[in-house]
């Protein structure tokens, strides 16, 4: 049905109408460019989007660059650790703040060059600071959790604590996305030498995924690796004993065609190459120049470094050095201090320079930190007598390889090193770019035995902070 639409009206206006409602309009307008003057902010707050706005779309930008930097990248293949447990000092080290007093600096108030202009460290770093051109430093790295274990879980996960889903560190993610590519005899998740954090880092993944300990001192005249170098036994009886189990071993050359005796069989090969073969010869430090072990430093800990390379040379996707002694300072700070930061200067300079030769460092990841930071305030006072204490307020972490440029700071902490004065970077921003880098999905879900749903990362879903991957590194 057609609708009718009757002629509207003609409304008639006089001349001065026309001119009074015209001088109106003006001074309205006027009046509204005479109140923006004098009230600014008035109108810049109603256009300004919110704080929590602002960090939205600064986190979007940050996420969606990194995405767009990563695709240039060859990814990382492999991953070494460095888990500095217990916390090391960031003012002490690679965040220093001359200047800023006795009670800031104690002991250690000198600061070197480096060999990227602008970027200094403490004077206990003289080896690392000729190889900052193959690392970068986050000095805003935050989570403000002053507890060993929980701080460690959000930096080993990148996920809350206290959640009813005990998620895998990051190793173990790593281990299980790489299970189809890695074929290799050795396992896919190394520590070195004890298991790095304090909570069970397979998680929910299960025992297949539990990180193998070696054991041992890699810098003794036999690295002796739990289940495969063992004390007392030389590789010699190793190998008799072998023989002679296949002499007696007559069930098995009977039915060598049976599914589950071959299967066994392959098993049992696999652990004799595991234990007699190239598996064995990857711990065996003997086989390397002794100039090339001294520079790495006839320590643990350097010893621990070489090994790692070794492991990422035979195709291990993740390995883990935890530093021998750790870094809980409460006191004694600077005595511990002085006798432990010059072997991780070297032995981690080295890692770096002899994985760069190799032409490893742009498919291995390194990263290095502690569950936190140390308050940068000394404490004087007994029983502490010169000691620094939990901090994750703002702390360092190097990261170097696997798609990091090197020779470059992010993020800022202010004066003192008390508080992140610029770009925040919160556990699942630094872990998000690893499994960027890694072609690891972040947000897919994990086997969980009981079936819940649980994902490799879900900041948002937890509550956990994120301020965007790091693109600014890449």
């Amino acid at each position: 049905m057609t609708q009718r639409h009757e002629p509207k009206q003609r409304v008639r206006i006089s001349r001065r109408g026309v001119l009074q409602r015209g001088a109106w309009g003006a001074a309205g307008i006027v009046a509204a460019k005479q109140f923006r003057e004098l009230n600014p902010f008035a109108f810049a707050a109603e256009s300004q989007p919110s704080p929590e706005q602002k960090a939205a779309d600064e986190k979007a930008a940050h996420d969606q660059a990194a995405k767009e930097k990563a695709k240039s990248k060859k990814g990382i293949k492999s991953v070494i650790q460095i888990f500095l447990w217990g916390g090391m000092s960031h003012n002490d080290t690679w965040d220093p703040k001359p200047g800023t007093g006795y009670d800031y600096l104690g002991q250690f108030d000198k600061v070197i060059p480096t060999n990227v202009e602008g970027i200094q460290l403490s004077s206990l770093f003289p080896y690392l600071a000729k190889q900052a051109d193959k690392f970068s430093l986050i000095r805003s790295m935050t989570h403000g959790n002053n507890g060993h274990e929980t701080a460690a879980y959000l930096m080993q996960t990148g996920h809350k604590p206290g959640d009813r889903l005990a998620y895998p560190s990051v190793g173990a993610v790593f281990a299980y996305f790489k299970r189809e590519e890695y074929k290799g005899l050795l396992p896919p998740y190394i520590v070195m030498l004890q298991a790095a954090g304090r909570f069970s880092e397979e998680g929910f993944l299960g025992p297949a995924y539990k990180p193998f300990a070696t054991g041992g001192d890699p810098n003794a005249e036999r690295f002796e690796v739990q289940g495969i170098v063992n004390r007392g036994v030389t590789d010699q009886r190793q190998k008799a004993r072998r023989e002679l189990l296949d002499k007696v071993n007559l069930l098995g050359h009977g039915l060598a065609n049976a599914a589950d005796i071959a299967a066994a069989e392959a098993a049992r090969e696999q652990a004799y190459g595991l234990i007699l073969g190239s598996g064995r010869d990857v711990f065996d430090l003997s086989n390397e120049p002794a100039e090339l072990r001294d520079r790495y430093g006839r320590n643990t800990f350097g010893q621990e470094c070489l090994a790692a390379r070794r492991m990422v040379q035979a195709g291990v996707p993740y390995v883990t050095i935890s530093f021998p002694g750790g870094w809980d300072t409460h006191s004694n700070h600077f005595t511990t201090m002085r006798r432990q930061c010059p072997q991780l200067d070297q032995g981690l300079a080295t890692l770096l320079q002899d994985l760069h030769d190799r032409g490893l460092l742009e498919t291995t990841l390194v990263w290095c930190t502690g569950e936190f930071g140390r308050t940068p305030k000394v404490s004087w006072e007994p029983p502490w007598n010169g000691g620094r204490h939990h901090f994750g307020n703002v702390f360092t972490v190097l990261v170097a390889g696997g798609g990091f440029a090197g020779g470059r700071v992010l993020g800022k902490s202010d004066e003192k090193g008390e508080n992140v004065a610029e770009r925040p970077v919160y556990p699942a921003d630094l872990l998000g770019t690893f499994y960027l880098l890694s072609g690891i999905d972040a947000k897919a879900v994990l086997p969980h035995p009981m079936g819940y749903e649980a994902r490799v990362l879900d900041a948002e879903g937890e509550g956990m902070k994120s301020a965007g991957l790091l693109e600014e590194l890449l």
